[in-house]
């Protein structure tokens, strides 16, 4: 029997690398980040309910360098889920799928997550 060669599917070699394709990405590892710092937000509320010695042990964990950049990540990682969630929503709803449209909804995608990081830092740290 003869050997029939078959086309092979195409792989990330033969796209360009883009921002879409980032922010792709960028989505299913931010809702893996998601879930791990939702450990952390039940540390805090099991440590809240333990008593103020334990509460106190989480404030001071977060409070340190390390929590305050991993606080930031979750901050970040929430925001650009939230925005290219609701990019998703649109494309599921049929809008949103030409080129041009797509270059400016990453920018506001990317914007708007940073946007979004900077005022829920600013209004948890009362400078609101």
């Amino acid at each position: 029997m003869a050997r029939v060669s078959r086309p092979r599917s195409p792989h990330l070699q033969v796209y360009k690398w883009g921002a879409h394709m980032a922010l792709s990405i960028l989505h299913r590892a931010t809702g893996v980040a998601l879930g791990v710092g939702t450990l952390l937000i039940a540390w805090g509320l099991v440590a809240l309910t333990s008593g103020p010695e334990a509460f106190e042990q989480f404030q001071v964990c977060m409070s340190s360098v390390l929590g305050r950049l991993v606080m930031l990540g979750f901050t970040f990682a929430l925001m650009l889920h939230l925005c290219n969630g609701l990019r998703h929503l649109f494309w599921d709803a049929g809008y949103g799928f030409d080129l041009d449209v797509t270059r400016r909804s990453n920018l506001l995608v990317i914007a708007g997550s940073i946007i979004l990081t900077v005022l829920a830092w600013v209004a948890g740290y009362g400078l609101i």
